[in-house]
């Protein structure tokens, strides 16, 4: 089918609103766009565009124990799927139990004024610039005796999100990221940068190529260190893996009832209390600048940090942590009435701001002997109750001695709980967008400083590159 015989995704959401029998609906249309580039071994392997459409519906049914909720979710919907679709959600919500998490469904909203336009698409034109400048960096590296390795993608989604309530509301999000990796031609040496963007007109091949470069020189002399607590560098991608995963962990009512590293023991929640003695301030704001998300509320399911009863509340810029007290933990409606906290839905960006003003190489020139790390990998929870997590170090861990770096040492596995390395942490740097090597994949909307941490634990010699 063409596309101009689609179905706009605004009359799928009011054809769907209009089939449901239920005593409340919500409709989600997620109009997905993508374009990428690959490479290997300084040249272009494969590129490629993709479209495609998930539509969600959320039926409510109320009941005399209380209001029960159905989800059903399907890509590739035409409007003759929608019938089916509406009428699954409405079955599954009778067969079931009333939902812990309901509450009314969010009214009272303004319409986006753009609900009724086309959704935006993103295409092979995103990289008019970025391509050819990437193809000068092949070039410089061939000539530099090393290869170029890694992927550029462009995603472009279009929400549209109506309720039987009356909400009409429309956001369109664009993801870039961009993962560069330089190899030596005996691939023993290898060396990662990342980049987070909207639209690639801020990504220079030509300096993350120099930088590169730069890394794989320091590693041509090699160190080999036991395993053991050093001073350590943590770059921002690095900062930003491990704080993204504290958030993820910071479910206000997990808190409340004594199951993670934010309860208070004998009950309650460490909400007020001092984490790091630096002006540390961690907060999400859906209207930061080159970090812009979702303004209101988008749940295609409920669980510990969202609630479908909650899509279309508006979101506003919410402290985490404030001048390094811990200030919020994020709830929903429903599990702020469990708790008697605010509601603090989760936001889709995560910034650390500390008032720091140096940046990572001025912070390595006053160093006297110290690790500086490129990113962390196989990042795992090993203790909840401290938010212990255990990962790898990846891509280039270098020893740093008199303010300059030496060489390349080995790399580690380590065992750090985030909440604890705010607290250790004696020098935070310039906040800067980052991409995270980890979690990139789920979460790519951040901002972070290089941490200076005097004691990192790194447990185990890891043989990987």
């Amino acid at each position: 089918m063409s596309q101009s015989h689609v179905t706009p995704p605004h009359e799928i959401v009011e054809r769907a609103l209009e089939l449901s029998t239920a005593d409340g609906c919500v409709v989600i249309a997620d109009e997905h766009s993508s374009a990428n580039l690959r490479w290997a071994g300084n040249a272009l392997t494969t590129n490629g565009v993709t479209r495609g459409r998930t539509l969600t519906v959320v039926a409510t049914v109320d009941g005399s124990e209380g209001t029960a909720s159905g989800v059903v979710s399907q890509s590739a919907v035409t409007a003759d799927d929608l019938e089916r679709l509406v009428r699954a959600a409405e079955d599954a919500a009778r067969s079931a139990g009333p939902a812990e998490d309901a509450r009314p469904l969010v009214e009272g909203v303004a319409a986006s004024p753009d609900f009724t336009d086309a959704p935006a698409e993103t295409s092979s034109a995103v990289f008019a610039d970025f391509a050819p400048a990437l193809g000068e960096a092949f070039a410089r590296a061939r000539a530099g005796g090393r290869e170029l390795y890694g992927f550029a993608n462009h995603e472009l989604t279009s929400t549209y999100l109506g309720t039987s309530t009356g909400l009409r509301l429309r956001h369109d999000q664009p993801t870039g990221t961009l993962e560069l990796n330089a190899k030596s031609p005996d691939r023993m040496r290898s060396a990662w940068e990342g980049r987070s963007t909207r639209d690639f007109k801020d990504v220079d091949p030509a300096a993350l190529d120099a930088g590169l470069a730069e890394r794989l020189g320091w590693a041509e002399r090699r160190f080999d260190l036991p395993a053991g607590r050093y001073e350590t560098l943590l770059p921002p991608t690095a900062v930003a893996d491990l704080l993204i995963y504290q958030m993820w962990s910071s479910t206000g009512r997990d808190a409340a009832e004594g199951r993670t590293v934010f309860s208070k023991p004998g009950g309650g929640t460490r909400i007020g209390e001092a984490l790091s003695s630096l002006p540390m301030t961690l907060r999400s704001d859906p209207h930061e600048p080159g970090l812009e998300a979702a303004p209101f509320v988008i749940a295609h399911s409920s669980g510990d940090d969202a609630s479908v009863f909650d899509n279309g509340l508006p979101l506003s810029p919410t402290d985490w942590v404030r001048d390094g007290k811990l200030e919020h933990l994020i709830t929903t409606r429903h599990s702020a009435g469990l708790t008697g906290l605010p509601v603090a839905p989760g936001t889709d960006n995560l910034i650390l701001d500390a008032g720091g003003e140096r940046s990572l190489a001025e912070m390595v020139s006053a160093t006297e002997r110290g690790l500086l790390l490129t990113c962390l990998w196989y990042i795992r929870e090993v203790d909840p109750a401290t938010l212990l997590l255990t990962g790898l170090t990846r891509d280039g861990v270098y020893l740093v001695e008199k303010g300059e770096v030496v060489g390349e040492v080995n790399n580690f596995r380590f065992n750090e709980s985030p909440v604890d390395l705010l607290g250790r942490a004696t020098e935070a740097g310039r906040t800067e967008k980052t991409l995270p090597r980890e979690w990139g994949d789920w979460f790519t909307r951040a901002a972070m400083p290089a941490l200076r941490v005097p004691d990192f634990n790194m447990s185990s010699v890891s043989r990987g590159v």
